[in-house]
C-alpha cells in the first residue's frame, strides 16, 4: 500500500508537466489532428506504464520472495520471464487499446474543430497516469498471485 504511492505521485506530476509544456500553444489543444494532440502524449503514455510498471512489480515480488522478505515464496515451476512478458504487452495492447477507443469515440461525439482546452487536458493526462499506477501495480500482484502459496513456519520436533 505504502509502495503505491511511490508510484502515484511522481507518474500524476511527471506527466502533468510533460503534458503542460508539451502544449505550445496552451489556449487549445484536438483529438488527433495538428501538432500537438491529445493522442500523441497518452497513447505512448497508455501503452508503455503498464509494461514498465507490470515488469517492474513482478520482478520487485518475486525477489522480495527469494530473499524471504515477505511471507510467501513463488513456485518454482514458474517461468518469471514469461509470465512478465506475457502479462506486460497484454497489459499495454489492451490499455492502449482502451485508450485509443476512448479518443476516437470523443472524436467522434465532438466535432472535428472542437477544441480542448490545454491546462485541463493536461491535468486528465496526470490523472489518468495515477490511476494507471495504482492499477498496473496492484494487477501484476493479483495475476502472480496463482504462484504464491504462504510460507508456514515448522515447528521444531520435541523429543522428550
Amino acid at each position: 500500500m505504502k509502495r503505491t504511492i511511490y508510484y502515484v505521485l511522481p507518474n500524476v506530476f511527471f506527466n502533468f508537466i510533460i503534458a503542460y509544456a508539451s502544449f505550445k500553444e496552451l489556449g487549445y489543444t484536438h483529438f488527433f489532428s495538428g501538432t500537438q494532440n491529445l493522442a500523441r502524449l497518452t497513447l505512448p503514455m497508455a501503452v508503455f506504464l503498464p509494461v514498465v510498471l507490470t515488469i517492474d512489480i513482478i520482478k520487485r515480488v518475486t525477489d522480495a520472495a527469494s530473499q524471504e522478505a515477505i511471507d510467501f515464496t513463488v513456485d518454482e515451476q514458474l517461468n518469471i520471464k514469461k509470465l512478465m512478458t506475457k502479462l506486460s504487452i497484454l497489459h499495454g495492447l489492451i490499455t492502449g487499446l482502451l485508450v485509443l477507443s476512448i479518443l476516437y469515440i470523443g472524436q467522434y461525439n465532438f466535432s472535428k474543430d472542437y477544441k480542448l482546452d490545454a491546462t485541463a487536458m493536461a491535468v486528465v493526462v496526470g490523472i489518468l497516469a495515477g490511476i494507471l499506477s495504482v492499477i498496473f501495480v496492484y494487477l501484476p500482484v493479483w495475476r502472480l498471485r496463482r504462484w504464491m502459496c504462504k510460507v508456514t513456519p515448522v515447528p521444531a520436533d520435541i523429543n522428550p
